[in-house]
């Protein structure tokens, strides 16, 4: 039976933070997604911090809203609805597989980063993940969004506060120029600002396509764009704590962790904890997202498949970090355009295909 019988409404908050904590994975908290992709455009930073709140706000409501009408509890039914049948089964098929990707991913990370900064054994930053993964699965989407509620608001303040020790100690506006002037970029800030959005939205899709039977279509808008404008006032944050501490902070893998030492050597640890708190919390929306797809949530099947795919994923989780992410996180952003090509134009595309069968489509 799915845990979602008894027609309890998930609260705002929830909705929310799953949102934020689909996004706000290891590349985030680690702080080189915001290097990579905001940072190194130096003045640009603002317009495209803009960009992406309105991105992240139009996408996640109108995900959130044709979820809702839809009535559904994975993205397929969605996607179907939008492409059509021939083209829906191409892109289950990637989602499945970065899904799967994304999940070996994070147990890779997990192991990393106990490896390199907190002092244990790889093997155990893995076994823990994937005990806790499991567990999680257990309990269904109300697992799912309990994990979430706790682990989202502690990630986003301790990023937020680290951020805003580091401006408060160091001047950013000094090194705007310098920034545009110094760094070299193959991309345009707008279509860098897309491309961030259109990373991570196979994920968001895959985790927000689950609500569609639990909540209102009045709280799907408003916390799709509440969510939104979370993701970009975080990023907007990091990436002004990163122009303070430019040029230096290009050259660590972890630019976090570089942000934690300049405030004192202490805080290693204690951030090296919250970059694997977002690992998890990535890895269980692509488990949640994977289960959901080919099972009902909360149910029997959904539980053994998230169990299963966590086990299956451990051997491609024996890789490299870094090699797995440059090999497989470039499909994400490919996979990811046509995602949100389709859902920027779904009024259209709805609108269109209601006209054609002369009847209220959704």
């Amino acid at each position: 039976m799915s845990d979602l019988s008894n027609n309890k409404e998930i609260s705002f908050l929830k909705i929310v933070a799953m949102y934020i904590g689909a996004v706000i994975g290891a590349g985030f908290a680690s702080g080189q997604e915001i290097m990579q992709f905001f940072v190194v455009h130096g003045e640009d930073w603002l317009r495209e911090v803009i960009i992406v709140s309105v991105l992240f706000s139009y996408l996640g409501a109108i995900t959130l809203l044709l979820s809702v009408k839809l009535r559904t509890d994975n993205y397929l039914a969605l996607i179907r609805t939008l492409i059509g049948e021939k083209t829906s089964k191409v892109i289950d098929i990637l989602s499945l597989l970065m899904l799967m990707g994304g999940l070996s991913i994070m147990l890779s990370g997990s192991g990393a980063v106990f490896s390199e900064h907190l002092n244990a054994s790889r093997w155990f930053g893995v076994v823990l993940i994937v005990v806790i993964n499991c567990l999680v699965t257990m309990g269904g989407l109300q697992g799912v969004l309990w994990i979430y509620a706790i682990l989202v608001p502690v990630k986003i303040l301790a990023i937020v506060g680290l951020c805003l020790l580091i401006i408060n100690v160091h001047d950013a506006t000094g090194y705007m120029f310098e920034t545009t002037t110094a760094s070299i970029t193959q991309r345009h800030w707008l279509w860098s600002g897309v491309l961030y959005v259109s990373y991570n939205m196979v994920l968001v899709l895959a985790v927000l396509t689950t609500l569609g039977k639990s909540i209102s279509p009045k709280k799907a808008v408003s916390a799709g764009i509440v969510g939104g404008l979370g993701l970009g006032f975080t990023a907007g944050v990091v990436c002004l704590a990163g122009m303070s501490l430019y040029p230096e902070i290009i050259e660590y893998k972890v630019p976090t962790l570089f942000m934690a030492g300049v405030i004192s050597k202490s805080l290693k640890y204690p951030i090296g904890v919250l970059i694997w708190m977002a690992i998890l919390t990535t890895a269980i929306a692509n488990t949640h997202g994977l289960a959901s797809r080919l099972a009902t949530p909360g149910s029997k099947k959904y539980k053994l498949i998230g169990i299963g795919v966590t086990l299956l994923a451990i051997p491609l989780a024996m890789m490299d970090f870094d090699r797995l992410v440059g090999t497989i996180y470039p499909i994400f952003g490919y996979a990811g355009l046509f995602v949100i090509t389709v859902l920027i134009l779904s009024p259209l595309i709805i609108f269109k295909k209601k006209l054609a069968a002369g009847k209220k489509l959704i």
